[in-house]
């Protein structure tokens, strides 16, 4: 079956916006970005809300027009594995829940209106390999409420934002989770990732 994996920095403090949307604050780091360049031939499919959507929409389809891709996160750094990414994401497949947008026009973009979990379950079990979700805060919300995320990569970065937006919110029980790695990196970012506890 395939899997949900989803993929998100966030602060120390557990935010993972600024209360305007913004993800400046995230600290940049090419071993994390080369670790997850190997990765992405694990999947075939991301997972959008609108509004990441939007901001993926904004960026990616040109990013990788010169040898060299600017961080959307961080002015000036410039790298090749973000050009890596940039075809990868361009040409893979993009699954898109919102109830505002009537069309996409980015390639290989798939409009949902609404998060139907049972047709999101008969995908799970289509062929093909595991989907993975980024940004997207209502939608991690909703997928974890109906238990449909397999895995979560958090990327906690070393700061305290005060306040900004929570990535899970609404939920009616407790998740028990499951650490499956903990990785630190020189620049102080933590990858933790966690199954769903059974």
């Amino acid at each position: 079956m395939r899997r949900i994996v989803m993929f998100n920095r966030v602060s120390a403090d557990g935010y993972f916006a600024s209360a305007d949307g913004n993800l400046d604050w995230t600290v940049p780091d090419e071993a994390i970005d080369q670790a997850g360049a190997a990765r992405m031939n694990d999947f075939d499919t991301m997972l959008f809300g609108r509004h990441t959507y939007d901001a993926f929409e904004s960026f990616w389809p040109h990013a990788g027009d010169s040898e060299t891709v600017s961080d959307p996160h961080s002015d000036g750094r410039r790298t090749k594995t973000l050009r890596s990414m940039a075809s990868w994401i361009n040409s893979t497949a993009k699954w898109v829940f919102s109830t505002s947008r009537k069309q996409l026009s980015w390639q290989n973009s798939r409009l949902f209106p609404r998060l139907d979990p049972a047709e999101l379950r008969a995908l799970k079990q289509a062929p093909g390999k595991d989907l993975i979700l980024f940004g997207s805060g209502t939608l991690v919300s909703q997928l974890t409420q109906h238990g449909l995320i397999d895995e979560y990569q958090f990327i906690v970065g070393p700061l305290l934002l005060g306040g900004g937006r929570s990535l899970v919110q609404g939920l009616s029980e407790r998740v028990p989770l499951e650490l499956l790695e903990a990785k630190p990196y020189a620049s102080g970012n933590l990858m933790l990732r966690y199954a769903r506890r059974a």
